[in-house]
Order: C-alpha cells, then sequence, then structure tokens
C-alpha cells in the first residue's frame, strides 16, 4: 500500500497521528472534482452561447476561477476537502497538523501548472513518489499533507446518559494507546491555550468525535476524563 502513518507534534506538546493518502486515492478525488467542473462548464458553455461575444468572455471567465479557486475555497471553508476529496475520506492539513489556511491552499494550488506537467501530473507524481508524505510540489512549497480521514463511530441513542458520555464510551474502545496518551495530553495542557488555539486542536480530529468547534473540545474533555478515570480505577 502507498499509504503511511504520520505523526505530528504540535507545539503544545501533543502528538496527532495521521495516516498519508498516496497517489491513487488522491487521483479518484481529483477525478471526481474534475468531472464536477467539466459538468459545471457544459452547463455554463449552454448558458452563455446565447450571449455571443460576452458569454465567450463570461465563459472564459468561470473557467478561470473554477480551476484556480475551486479547490481553494473547499480547502478554506470545507475542512480541506473538496468534494472529490469528502467523497475519498482524505483532507488537506498544513504538515503541522493544524488546517489549512488562505496563503498554504493558494500556494499549493497554484503550483499545480506545474505539477500537472508534462502530461497528467507527471512531475506532481514523481515528487510524490520521491518523499514519505506523498507531497507533491504545492505540498512541499505549501508545507501541507493530504490524510485520510477516520471512521465516526455511530451513536445509539441511550435514556438517562448523555449524548458526550455516549459518544465517550464507544469511542473508548476504538482508540490506540498514542490516541488516548494524546487526548489525554491535550486535556491537560488545554488549560494553558487560548480557547481559539484548542478549539483548532480539537477540529484535527472531528472525523473521530463527529463534533467541531466548542462542542468537539468539551468532547475530548469528556474522553480524556474517562481515560483517566480507568487510569486512576487501576
Amino acid at each position: 500500500m502507498l499509504d503511511t502513518t504520520r505523526s505530528i507534534e504540535t507545539p503544545e506538546g501533543v502528538e496527532l497521528q495521521f495516516r498519508v493518502a498516496g497517489p491513487v486515492v488522491r487521483a479518484l478525488a481529483w477525478v471526481i472534482d474534475a468531472s464536477i467542473r467539466g459538468g459545471i462548464y457544459i452547463v455554463a458553455g449552454f448558458i452563455f452561447m446565447w450571449l455571443e461575444e460576452l458569454g465567450i468572455g463570461l465563459f472564459l471567465l468561470t473557467l478561470f476561477l473554477l480551476e484556480w479557486f475551486y479547490p481553494v475555497l473547499y480547502e478554506v471553508y470545507g475542512y480541506g476537502a473538496t468534494p472529490g476529496k469528502r467523497a475519498m475520506k482524505i483532507r488537506v492539513l498544513q504538515a503541522s497538523g493544524i488546517p489549512v489556511n488562505w496563503s498554504s491552499a493558494m500556494i499549493r494550488n497554484l503550483l499545480r501548472a506545474v505539477d500537472i506537467l508534462p502530461f497528467l501530473y507527471g512531475f506532481g507524481l514523481i515528487t510524490m513518489l520521491l518523499n514519505k508524505d506523498f507531497q507533491r510540489l504545492g505540498d512541499l512549497a505549501a508545507n501541507t499533507v493530504v490524510v485520510y480521514q477516520e471512521k465516526v463511530a455511530t451513536l445509539p441513542s441511550q435514556k438517562g446518559q448523555s449524548t458526550t458520555d455516549t459518544l465517550a464510551g464507544i469511542i473508548l474502545p476504538t482508540l490506540t494507546l498514542a490516541e488516548q496518551q494524546a487526548i489525554v495530553s491535550f486535556a491537560e495542557r488545554a488549560q494553558t491555550l487560548s480557547p481559539q488555539r484548542a478549539t483548532e486542536l480539537a477540529n484535527l480530529i472531528v472525523p473521530l468525535t463527529g463534533q467541531k468547534d466548542e462542542a468537539g473540545t468539551q468532547q475530548l474533555y469528556q474522553i480524556a476524563s474517562h481515560l483517566m478515570g480507568l487510569t486512576h480505577s487501576e
């Protein structure tokens, strides 16, 4: 398999693990996104053809905006995932483990103009195969990686028990020792962080908790509480 597990240690000392996505799954995601854009181009072509010269200008503008800003907008506002990436359960992160920002998303996507050469991402594929994190040229310049999203546990309804407690109980048996240590470490250090930074770190594992922002942070505290309670009872 052309996939690896990558460990990332945040500045706060919290170690997070991700599975880095290889060329095959990323190529499938690209095909899905290209198909979506192609469908939009066909519809736009039928609409703009009636406007003659103005229509040609509008079509070219649409082509430019979609090719360059479609992935950027989705990666910034879509939690690092275009529709194609979301379908393949992968997303883009900065190499430090935090979500991509405007700068990193713009850099990695502008350099697609180089990665796509000489034919169908030839340079990009060669570069991906030459480094352990499967980073193409755009990823290397923007310091980003593409990783798998982990599956979220299904939450059954139980009377007399909060949603947070129930989900924490379901997630606990699925966690590896390293993941448990990372969550406990996060809870111990979170009080020294700003609320914004704590939320940012909690959002990194939304695929695991199924919660974002303040709800995700509280979910991690609850899981850590369960873990520390189990440790103290042994």
